[in-house]
């Protein structure tokens, strides 16, 4: 007599040998996870003009808390999580590339997080922890810190 446990053990190797359902032979496809729809946030103008949004001691001690450990404690990009990161932080006194962006982008980024605009995913949402204009004090920031303006 033939006893369970030789029975579950031979359905076990069919079933690694034939696969589970019709496509069993084709290769398994990558799908991409489903992220949940964004609720639609109003946001102030993206103007963060100096006088709007000065760069002030608390703008520089938020800088240095939420920031630093990617960017570095001058911008750099050579924080002490840097070299554990895939794709290396943004050197934000690097003009070359900040030129290129809008004080939008960079906002966006800032508080929805690199991913949701098509940068890198290590960058983390800070929308929930930082207020508007607090992040747009930051873009000013990282405008001084590059020394250019916006396109």
């Amino acid at each position: 007599m033939i006893s369970i446990n030789r029975l579950l053990l031979a359905g076990s190797v069919i079933l690694l040998l034939t696969g589970c359902g019709e496509n069993a032979r084709e290769p398994a496809r990558v799908v991409p996870p489903v992220s949940a729809p964004k609720a639609e946030v109003p946001l102030k103008p993206p103007d963060s003009a100096p006088e709007t949004h000065p760069v002030t001691a608390k703008t520089r001690d938020v800088y240095q808390w939420y920031c630093t450990q990617c960017h570095g404690l001058k911008g750099k990009g050579d924080g002490i999580n840097a070299k554990l990161l895939t794709v290396p932080p943004r050197d934000h006194t690097k003009a070359d590339y900040l030129e290129t962006r809008t004080d939008r982008q960079l906002f966006d980024a800032i508080q929805q997080g690199g991913l949701a605009v098509g940068r890198a995913p290590c960058m983390p949402s800070w929308g929930n922890t930082l207020d508007e204009d607090t992040i747009h004090s930051l873009v000013r920031y990282i405008r001084e810190l590059c020394e250019c303006e916006a396109i």
